[in-house]
């Protein structure tokens, strides 16, 4: 008895089938925010305020003073690219250069040459601006101080383009900033469990999922974040599969026996 022709067809429709399904990773968790519709505009309330950090032992501080006078500028500010020599570069593709500064010190102070000691702890860089500013303007005339950190760091790890240590100037700095510092997420990344590690001041650990599918992470207080935050993205299950060999060599083993079945079909 001989099949009809359209018999292999079915076999090989099937075959394509199950090959597809195995080899492709639903996508429908990838794209962000997902409650906002297409069409219109969307105004969110202002939930997650930003707080400024304060100074701590163990920061360390770019000070910079300008007065009238160039030569005692010069002399402050070349001390204060020399006054931590401690610091520890991070050691990753994107890596800063070592972070320079004026260090605090367990006291929560620091020494400035033409100032002298100076109690920053618990202040915030623009309260330690006003301070420093203040006694810099017993000796000279209209000094003008800038304070910034220059070890403002994060760390973003699993599935982003670039898992790394990153030192910002900046430190108003949202998850989503530090997600395009790390070029995005992967996409094997799971948009809807992102992990947030944060040390607090009581020195225990707050672990806390962010949801980067819903438009409730502009209300989260942790959508702002803080130094030496901890960004973990986990790999989805298509990752897994990918990684899956013997599954990889049951599906080429079956995709085999299929081709041979119908090449054997086909010529009854």
């Amino acid at each position: 008895m001989t099949l009809n022709l359209p018999i292999p067809k079915f076999f090989f429709i099937i075959f394509c089938l199950c090959t597809s399904l195995c080899a492709c990773t639903s996508t429908k968790n990838v794209p962000y925010f997902q409650d906002v519709l297409d069409s219109g505009i969307v105004n969110l309330p202002v939930k997650a305020l930003f707080q400024e950090p304060t100074i701590k032992p163990d920061d360390i501080l770019s000070i910079s003073i300008y007065t009238i006078d160039p030569n005692t500028s010069m002399v402050v500010n070349q001390l204060s690219t020399q006054s931590a020599p401690t610091a520890i570069a991070m050691s990753s593709i994107a890596a800063s250069p070592t972070p320079t500064g004026f260090l605090v010190d367990k006291n929560g102070e620091i020494q400035i040459s033409v100032v002298g000691r100076v109690r920053l702890l618990g202040l915030t860089t623009f309260q330690a601006r006003d301070l420093i500013q203040d006694i810099a303007a017993k000796s000279y005339n209209n000094p003008t101080v800038q304070v910034r950190y220059s070890n403002f760091k994060i760390t973003v790890l699993g599935e982003v383009t670039r898992p790394a240590t990153y030192t910002v100037p900046n430190e108003k700095l949202s998850i989503l900033d530090a997600l395009g510092l790390a070029g995005d997420l992967t996409i094997y990344g799971r948009r809807e469990n992102v992990l947030l590690i944060r040390e607090n001041d009581n020195k225990e650990r707050s672990l806390v999922r962010l949801d980067l599918n819903s438009t409730k992470l502009f209300e989260s207080p942790y959508f702002y974040l803080r130094q030496n935050d901890v960004i973990y993205v986990e790999p989805n299950k298509g990752k897994a599969a990918s990684l899956n060999v013997a599954r990889t060599q049951t599906i080429a083993l079956i995709g085999t026996a299929l081709t041979v079945l119908i090449t054997l079909i086909s010529r009854l």
